[in-house]
């Protein structure tokens, strides 16, 4: 890929993106991880690599706009108007878009190519580990999704998946899974190497949420208080 041809597509990516969790920074991100990942695949192109990386959450602004879109159909469509308009061969622009297309964690669409795996890996990897616990943590407040929900008896709800939107929700339904599903072994052995540190986070702020409710001084002088 020509400097020239990086640096388009990556003015193109700079003016689609307007999210705080999946921000500029977020891309930038993927895309070193997806080429550290591609020097361990032979037979992967980087080109493609390169420019699905850059291009992978173009479709996000619509998606925040309307949540019943999903940023990765959009962006793949995106991705191949933006770079046959521009003078890309249409088979590199499809297979770009193809991989823009698997890259969201979905069962139903996984990735076949080499190149999309390495994206996929690649998003992956900035969802684990204690980058994936700001993210979810930033894009909850921009959401307005709660730390954590209330079971029926008032006590938070931490380690079970639940209904409610929250933190506690997204970690235990998707983070702690994450690292299963990786597709090549560089990014797998990236991921196990972050791993410690998401449990660590999410055990420590388990403690510090439940421990004060558990001291039996502090509800006996609230329940007291309360009688009163």
């Amino acid at each position: 890929m020509t400097a020239e041809s990086y640096k388009k597509i990556e003015d193109f990516m700079r003016s689609s993106m307007d999210e705080c969790a999946h921000d500029i920074e977020h891309v930038y991100r993927v895309l070193y991880n997806a080429l550290i990942i591609a020097k361990d695949e032979k037979d992967a192109n980087t080109d493609v690599v390169t420019a699905a990386a850059l291009l992978h959450d173009t479709g996000r602004p619509e998606q925040l706009e309307n949540p019943h879109l999903c940023h990765a159909q959009v962006g793949a469509k995106k991705a191949f108007g933006f770079l046959t308009a521009n003078g890309f061969d249409e088979g590199f622009a499809k297979h770009v878009s193809d991989c823009i297309l698997s890259h969201r964690f979905r069962k139903d669409s996984p990735p076949k190519s080499i190149e999309a795996k390495i994206l996929f890996d690649a998003d992956k990897l900035d969802a684990v580990g204690a980058i994936g616990i700001a993210r979810t943590l930033v894009y909850n407040g921009q959401t307005k999704r709660a730390l954590y929900a209330l079971d029926e008896n008032g006590s938070p709800v931490l380690r079970e998946e639940n209904s409610d939107d929250s933190f506690f929700r997204e970690y235990n339904y998707k983070l702690k899974k994450l690292y299963d599903n990786f597709y090549t072994d560089k990014g797998r052995a990236i991921a196990e190497e972050r791993r410690k540190a998401a449990e660590d986070f999410f055990n420590a702020l388990c403690l510090e949420i439940e421990g004060p409710r558990k001291q039996s001084d502090i509800k006996d002088f609230i329940t007291e208080n309360i009688n009163e």
